[in-house]
């Protein structure tokens, strides 16, 4: 890819109620730092809702929290789609080793999803891409990249079972028949096009203005529409995908299309599993959603963008994605998560003889998304490793404890190293690192990775 790219990923945790303190992510949070070493804990407050020792930076780059009770893990800054989708990985695998060696299966278990079927609360995936401060932010440009944010589900959505009602645990429930199964598990909750804010409000972009780098130079997207994806294939499309967007973007050579109400269309596409897929545009006429999929896809292939390998690897999958779109879902099963699910549950509604009514099939739902591949719905399903996807450049390496050797990451993952050897005091961010009494690490270029950037905090004494 041209620009880094990151996710940061919610997850769901089940246990007993009677489990007993302290809760689950707690001790998951203090194993992975305090016994097992993976990482530096903050010593630090970060936020009023991110006291000192509640998470921290991990030596493979990526960041492990909690958030509002929840284990959030991040990523490090990614340079390629595959180091993308295999540190996304690094976090399930993480927290089951936890659960596995703390001998809390099978009583616990970890759901990557989006989705409490019963309490209706959500948990996301966020996505983050940089960009150039001085990207055209054009009205159009705006306009075209929210209708591609809309109509990406159709490639991206994880499904899910029912529809958004009200709190089964308060015993109210919505009117109406309601959705049996969706494209997307975020599109009842999404509601605006652009907001400031994450936990209220939630929009297609987030428009709060925090890069994380040099704000003179880069923005960062921070998107919060998207599903957890289970399969690599999707997980890399949606990543890969949206870089080609911003690529254009800067570019100015975005095409120009707009919807009436991204929101609402993406809402009513996730409502149609099964078609027929059609949207409104700004000028009312209707417009089917794949069409302006094709659209997308021709602007990233017409030459007016150059195309690394992690591009060509997206348009292919991108081409092959919407060719089976028309014509033969069942050859993206296994690489579309919505329609693996949807293929799973149908399935099993058959060989059950059961009906979408059944509350069975919401405990089917969160298997899907177990972490522990001894319950996971994936589990033997042929073709879906990261291994057999073909991207390009997947390296070989320890992505539990070694960072990408091409970005800042791999700076921060050695400071973090010299820090616990010398048994140094430390305040450690994404884009700064304090060392020892007033000494600093700046990471404002996320491009850096070159370890003699250390010495800076020899030289950069701000006592």
């Amino acid at each position: 890819m041209k620009r880094l790219a990151g996710l940061e990923t919610e997850y769901g945790c089940m246990a007993p109620e009677s489990f007993g303190l302290p809760a689950v992510p707690t001790r998951v949070r203090d194993y992975i730092f305090k016994k097992k070493k993976l990482g530096l804990i903050d010593l630090h407050d970060r936020d009023y809702d991110e006291p000192a020792g509640n998470g921290g930076f991990l030596f493979n780059g990526g960041r492990l929290y909690l958030d509002m009770g929840h284990v959030e893990y991040c990523t490090p800054e990614c340079l390629s789609l595959a180091d993308v989708v295999a540190y996304d990985q690094v976090g399930e695998v993480l927290l089951q080793q936890a659960l596995q060696e703390l001998h809390l299966i099978p009583d616990v278990s970890f759901i990557k999803n989006n989705i409490d079927h019963y309490t209706s609360a959500t948990f996301g995936c966020h996505e983050n891409y940089l960009l150039n401060r001085d990207a055209p932010l054009t009205k159009k440009n705006i306009d075209t990249l929210l209708t591609f944010l809309s109509v990406r589900i159709l490639l991206a959505g994880a499904g899910r079972v029912g529809m958004t009602q009200a709190p089964r645990r308060y015993g109210k429930m919505d009117g109406g028949d309601g959705v049996p199964y969706q494209i997307s598990q975020r599109a009842d909750f999404i509601q605006t096009d652009i907001y400031e804010w994450v936990q209220f409000n939630r929009a297609l972009i987030n428009a709060r203005d925090e890069p994380l780098a040099d704000y003179r130079r880069f923005r960062r997207l921070h998107l919060l529409l998207g599903d957890s994806n289970l399969l690599p294939f999707a997980n890399a499309l949606k990543v890969g995908s949206t870089a080609l967007m911003l690529d254009l973007l800067e570019a100015d050579a975005l095409p120009d299309i707009a919807l009436y109400d991204p929101v609402g269309a993406m809402r009513k596409l996730s409502h149609q599993p099964n078609g027929p897929w059609k949207v409104e545009l700004a000028d009312r006429s209707e417009c089917p959603a794949l069409d302006i999929l094709e659209e997308f896809l021709a602007a990233a292939n017409s030459g007016k963008i150059e195309l690394d390998a992690d591009g060509k690897w997206t348009v292919d999958a991108w081409r092959f994605a919407l060719d089976h779109l028309r014509h033969d879902r069942g050859a993206l099963i296994g690489k579309l998560d919505w329609i693996t699910k949807q293929f799973l549950l149908e399935s099993f509604i058959e060989s059950e003889g059961i009906t979408w009514k059944d509350t069975w099939l919401e405990s089917l739902d969160l298997e899907y998304h177990s972490v522990d591949p001894a319950k996971s719905l994936l589990a033997g399903l042929p073709g879906t490793a990261l291994i057999q996807q073909g991207l390009p450049g997947l390296a070989k390496r320890d992505f539990f404890i070694q960072p990408p050797p091409n970005t800042r990451a791999n700076v921060r993952s050695e400071a973090m190293r010299t820090i616990l050897h010398k048994k140094l005091s430390y305040v450690i961010d994404w884009d700064l690192i304090y060392i020892g009494e007033g000494k600093q690490i700046h990471l404002d270029d996320p491009f850096v990775c070159d370890l003699k950037t250390l010495n800076s905090f020899r030289t950069h004494d701000h006592r």
